[in-house]
């Protein structure tokens, strides 16, 4: 009931969705502290542009989705350095694009990272380069996901889905995206890095989500409503640059009641679930 108030509330308060993201936030715009120790799960979305850097803690476990451009590693670094956080369980690279791998050598330089997994297929650019050169530097073999991946960690469950062909178009690599599904306790996180229209309906029946992190940074994308109608996201975080943000897909998810925030007007965004209710805070609440 507390979350379903939470959303309700959130929902009368986004009358211009991208001005505010909980109708109790501090005048000042900036959250109420969130420690690790009892929030359970804290996701954090990082403002680094058209890009997706997100840091999942728990109280025995970190989990990085993306990195975003070469210049935004070391926001993760400092981001993990704060919460005093030395070691990654899982660094989940979604697609081999700038604008989510571009950090990744950093993060692995500075880190004792246990596990990487990312899709399978190859790709040729300065910032692959540094990626390969870290891993390396490490002795680090990451995981080529073929087939879908579960794990447990800290009371969590992990699926990570593969996408189910090797080639979708020429230079299409979103398409090839691991999309990340996270069930903590009642809430259901999904992180869809840059799935596009194929991809999306291999994942249509992948069930409903309390939190849904918005592929290809709200670009547009034909088949998103059809997509939200299939996952039923109770809330909605865009990680992406103004220019980006496509007014159809606002349109889409205000049509469905569905708060949402966004980086590029929100600023950092962080969301708080204790298995049972999920709320969601960020740098510029008004």
């Amino acid at each position: 009931m507390l979350k379903k108030t939470l959303i309700s509330l959130l929902s009368a308060v986004l009358i211009f969705p991208c001005a505010a993201c909980e109708s109790n936030a501090p005048a000042s715009g900036t959250p109420e502290p969130v420690t690790v120790e009892n929030a359970g799960l804290e996701v954090t979305f990082l403002d680094v542009g058209k890009a997706d850097a997100i840091v999942l803690l728990s109280d025995n476990s970190t989990v990085i989705i993306d990195c975003g451009e070469k210049s935004n590693g070391k926001d993760v670094v400092n981001f993990l350095k704060e919460k005093e956080r030395t070691v990654i369980d899982y660094l989940i690279i979604t697609h081999y694009d700038k604008d989510h791998v571009g950090g990744a050598g950093k993060v692995i330089n500075n880190f004792d990272v246990k596990n990487v997994l990312a899709p399978d297929y190859e790709e040729q650019s300065e910032e692959m380069d540094k990626y390969r050169t870290a891993l390396n530097g490490k002795g680090l073999t990451p995981t080529l996901l073929t087939e879908d991946m579960t794990f447990e960690l800290d009371g969590m469950s992990f699926t990570v889905d593969a996408p189910d062909k090797t080639f979708y178009a020429k230079d299409d690599d979103n398409d090839l995206s691991l999309v990340t599904k996270v069930v903590h306790g009642e809430n259901t996180l999904l992180f869809t890095g840059d799935a596009m229209e194929e991809r999306l309906k291999e994942i249509m029946d992948i069930g409903d989500c309390t939190l849904l992190k918005v592929p290809y940074h709200g670009r547009k994308i034909a088949n998103f409503g059809e997509f939200l109608d299939a996952v039923k996201p109770e809330y909605a975080v865009v990680s992406t640059s103004r220019d980006e943000f496509a007014g159809t897909i606002q349109k889409l998810m205000k049509a469905r009641n569905i708060p949402f925030c966004s980086t590029c007007f929100n600023g950092r965004i962080t969301a708080v679930s204790d298995g049972k209710n999920i709320s969601v805070t960020s740098e510029k609440g008004t």
